[in-house]
């Protein structure tokens, strides 16, 4: 919020946490860095960390399923999906994995490299 010319003190911001600031910080994060969007056809994942990460794990609950996903940085890399699995079974499509609709949990590997 930016006062206007009546305040007491005209243009001064204020409450900067009431204007989305937690939501976008929530979004950049799991959307920019740990590059989890949902999308259309289901979640992309394409991670942008820092080298000296050596992974992470997340959970995505859904409506009606669950996605524990582990991301592996063997090679120390900013970025790039080597390896993509979906319950045991690597994908071809290494953009992303599709959404299931079927009340269980799936467990979800990303090798960066």
């Amino acid at each position: 919020m930016i006062a206007g010319p009546d305040a007491a003190t005209p243009g001064e911001a204020k409450n900067s946490w009431l204007t989305g600031t937690a939501a976008w910080a929530f979004v950049s994060g799991t959307q920019g860095l740990l590059g989890i969007v949902p999308d259309y056809d289901g979640l992309r994942i394409d991670p942008c960390i820092p080298r000296s990460w050596p992974g992470y794990e997340m959970t995505v609950k859904l409506p009606r399923a669950e996605y524990r996903i582990t991301v592996e940085n063997p090679n120390g890399v900013n970025r790039g999906v080597a390896r993509l699995e979906l319950d045991g079974a690597e994908l071809t499509d290494r953009s992303g994995i599709p959404i299931e609709q079927d009340g269980n949990v799936h467990q979800v590997r990303v090798v960066l490299g």
